[in-house]
């Protein structure tokens, strides 16, 4: 008998302010979404950046 392994998947993190896809993710699925604080090359200083699914 095996177990079913849930199986990691590419999140994307997009800036809340431009809408621009600027990280990836390999990320085991479940759980809240992520909201995070990154770099925007776009506007050039951190920014919100929340979790989006391809």
């Amino acid at each position: 008998m095996s177990k079913s392994k849930k199986k990691a998947e590419t999140v994307f993190l997009v800036c809340e302010e431009t809408g621009d896809y600027n990280y990836t993710l390999k990320r085991k699925p479940g759980g809240e979404k992520l909201k995070l604080r990154k770099y925007s090359p776009r506007l050039r200083k951190h920014t919100v950046h929340i979790e989006k699914k391809k």
